[in-house]
């Protein structure tokens, strides 16, 4: 059974299709099912097409910039892997985006392997999440379905992260699914590298945003506010005017998506241009 197909037995896909798709104008679900049968890559992510669609986006955005600065290899990461369906999924996704972009993918997963560990106080949200939740059930058969560019670092993320920025890649994409802010806070340390080791613009998806309880002073989103804080040069952004370019505006995904901006990253300030001119149609 595929992977689309699979999803497409639960539930709560269904509901999302009936808030998101059938929702929408006809004229776009009629377009859509066009570009399902003959559209290219590119037009299966814009029209939301490709399962996990904020890996797709992210992972092309990344390849994008990638290609605009001059990259041809980049690390995408995914925090908290749990059962890896996930990072098995980014695997399978970043070797479509090289197909179309040239741009290489180096995949690297964060994870414990044994669940999540005790909270510590109430900005860790201990009423929805707990120790040994979402635990690594088979860790070897997850090891050999990843391809050969594609990684795990398992232990705690405050003890990993800094020996991996020493030999990674340059980071584009980063997924952060850690439900606490305290492990969310020690991963975000992934941001505190050289301006070298990034993109100028990092694509970042939080999961743990959305639910109507989540807030500012909690969680994920606690752990966006106190690194904003704490950073002059580096701060983590809504992906500006993200929903307005979206075929499908009422996806749910669209409001995870978040940029990490490097301002102290060499092409922000050092860029050679051509001097931007406006056409004056009245001349």
């Amino acid at each position: 059974m595929s992977i689309l197909a699979k999803r497409l037995t639960k539930s709560h896909i269904w509901r999302r299709i009936g808030i998101e798709r059938i929702a929408e104008p006809i004229h776009l679900n009629f377009a859509s099912a066009l570009v399902a049968a003959f559209g290219s890559f590119r037009a299966r992510v814009a029209f939301d097409l490709v399962v996990r669609q904020h890996l797709a986006f992210g992972l092309l955005k990344a390849a994008d910039w990638a290609r605009e600065c001059g990259i041809s290899r980049i690390c995408a990461i995914e925090l908290g892997v749990a059962n890896g369906a996930g990072l098995v999924n980014m695997c399978q996704i970043a070797a479509k985006v090289t197909q179309v972009t040239g741009v290489a993918f180096d995949i690297v997963g964060f994870d414990s392997g044994m669940g999540m560990p005790e909270p510590r106080d109430f900005r860790d949200h201990p009423e929805f999440y707990g120790t040994g939740d979402f635990p690594m059930q088979d860790r070897e058969f997850l090891l050999r379905r990843l391809p050969k560019n594609a990684t795990i670092e398992f232990g705690d993320v405050s003890e990993t992260v800094g020996p991996f920025l020493t030999r990674c890649s340059t980071i584009g994409f980063i997924s952060v699914d850690l439900d606490y802010y305290h492990s969310t806070m020690a991963a975000l340390k992934l941001l505190d590298g050289d301006p070298d080791k990034y993109l100028p613009w990092v694509a970042m998806y939080f999961d743990d945003v959305e639910y109507d309880r989540h807030n500012r002073y909690c969680g994920e989103l606690a752990a966006i506010v106190d690194f904003n804080a704490a950073h002059s040069v580096r701060k983590i952004a809504k992906f500006n005017f993200l929903r307005q370019q979206r075929v499908f505006q009422r996806a749910t995904w669209i409001k995870h998506m978040y940029i990490a901006h490097v301002f102290d990253h060499a092409y922000r300030a050092t860029r050679p241009r051509q001097m931007a001119v406006l056409d004056n149609p009245f001349g």
